[in-house]
């Protein structure tokens, strides 16, 4: 089963090589990095420092690619076949114990603070949810990403 991962506008450098330092090691098969999410390289191409910090060397062993626009991408991936799968709260998610993966899926997560927007999660195939019993309405991205890596890999 091929699994990726697709990372929306995801400010913080550490949580992204916290994501592929999770990533490597469940055996996540690409990360695609979307919008100013940061990549491992710089803008001059050369490797981040602080990214490498917090990836402790799997931006060199996950394979990855940057594009601008998530919609384009999630197009191009169900084109050839990809399940489009958002992970975030939606009146019309389901737990993500109970979703059934049955083809390639890429798991799309969104920015720290504000989410996926409705746009993207009304394109994916479907929309799961990891439920929250605390106070705070959401784990760290880098910690959801680990949840249903580990889960679906």
């Amino acid at each position: 089963m091929n699994i990726s991962l697709i990372l929306v506008n995801i400010r913080s450098v550490y949580n992204v090589g916290s994501i592929f330092r999770t990533a490597d090691s469940a055996g996540v098969d690409h990360i695609y990095l979307v919008g100013y999410t940061p990549t491992p390289l710089d803008r001059f191409k050369r490797p981040r420092k602080d990214f490498a910090k917090s990836a402790l060397g799997a931006e060199k062993t996950v394979s990855w690619s940057h594009y601008e626009d998530v919609e384009s991408l999630m197009e191009e991936l169900q084109s050839k076949g990809v399940s489009c799968v958002a992970v975030e709260q939606d009146p019309r998610s389901c737990y993500y114990k109970k979703f059934k993966v049955k083809k390639t899926t890429a798991f799309i997560f969104g920015n720290e603070i504000e989410g996926l927007p409705q746009d993207i999660r009304d394109k994916a195939d479907a929309i799961i949810e990891i439920p929250q019993r605390g106070e705070k309405e959401s784990l760290n991205v880098s910690v959801a990403v680990g949840v249903v890596a580990y889960h679906f890999l």
